[in-house]
């Protein structure tokens, strides 16, 4: 069993992504598994080195050691930073172009925001497929004023599976997924082809995650199928997490400056932060002091709530 940690490396982490990386670690641990680290520095604009280090120094103090630990190489080997995978994106993306499931994209918002994982509520719509039915003559022209984005055509049809902790889904793929990008016109690689490339290539079992990515999982289990990289028996399995909330209801966020892992170390312990996580969590009926081994003995999917946490 494997489970995996993969943030973004686009500022400092806030309390949201230190709860998401302490529950997905427990999972994984709780089960006897491994918990390795990735870093999706897909975007290199948003994505700096220092941020990275920042990142793993901040999981270090918390007490999360991943298991692909390389004390050698800063902490974490070359190969587990996306912005060093590309070899990798681009094998899987001419497997997917000799399938003829890719067309050129000339829209450009959404190509803007395809390198990071696609939140719910940052309101993304469905794709028209504007971009499907040009002309040959009409793309002749567009590809005279700009590089096109790549995009991966889904077929009619609905996809179920079984959330861990959510129970059963399904997602019909134009209705809820339309066709997506999986390669940005300036020619980096998107986040919905990086994951699931990745994933595979990692042999990661198990993803906890929070719930606004529940609807990436169709897009994922799609890819999957298509891309062939690991039997259909061996797609990981998705646990995904209510959200911690602002007292406005906002997600936690980056952008938003909350509750970030400077100000939490500066007014938290480890076994503090833990233990506040695993109260507001639900897996424990008080907020107290607990260390990270006794939080693998107090975590209990069936304890973990399912609506949304407001942050004090």
């Amino acid at each position: 069993m494997r489970g995996r940690f993969a943030p973004s490396p686009s500022g400092r982490m806030h309390l949201g992504n230190v709860y998401s990386a302490l529950l997905s670690y427990l999972s994984a641990k709780k089960q006897g598994g491994e918990w390795i680290l990735r870093v999706e520095d897909l975007d290199r604009q948003r994505c700096k080195k220092e941020y990275s280090a920042q990142l793993l120094d901040d999981l270090l103090w918390l007490g999360l050691k991943w298991d692909n630990f390389s004390p050698e190489k800063g902490g974490l080997a070359p190969e587990f930073f996306q912005s060093n995978r590309d070899s990798f994106y681009i094998s899987a993306f001419n497997s997917l172009c000799e399938k003829g499931l890719v067309y050129d994209c000339f829209c450009r918002r959404a190509d803007l925001l395809s390198a990071s994982a696609p939140h719910a509520s940052d309101g993304s719509p469905i794709y028209s497929g504007k971009c499907k039915s040009l002309s040959e003559n009409e793309r002749n022209l567009l590809l005279k004023t700009r590089s096109p984005a790549k995009r991966l055509m889904v077929e009619d049809k609905s996809i179920s599976f079984i959330d861990g902790h959510f129970g059963a889904q399904k997602s019909n793929l134009p209705r809820d997924v339309g066709d997506f990008i999986i390669r940005r016109s300036d020619g980096n690689f998107a986040y919905q082809l990086a994951v699931v490339v990745d994933d595979a290539l990692m042999g990661v079992s198990e993803i906890v995650r929070g719930r606004d990515l529940l609807s990436s999982v169709g897009a994922q289990l799609y890819l999957y199928g298509k891309l062939s990289l690991i039997p259909p028996d061996s797609f990981p399995e998705f646990y995904h997490l209510p959200l911690l909330l602002s007292c406005d209801g906002r997600r936690l966020s980056k952008r938003n400056k909350d509750i970030d892992m400077g100000f939490l170390r500066d007014n938290f312990s480890a076994v503090d932060l833990i233990g506040k996580i695993l109260f507001l969590s639900g897996c424990i009926e008080k907020e107290e002091k607990i260390s990270l081994e006794e939080a693998v003995g107090e975590f209990d999917w069936k304890k973990v709530k399912k609506e949304d946490i407001f942050v004090a």
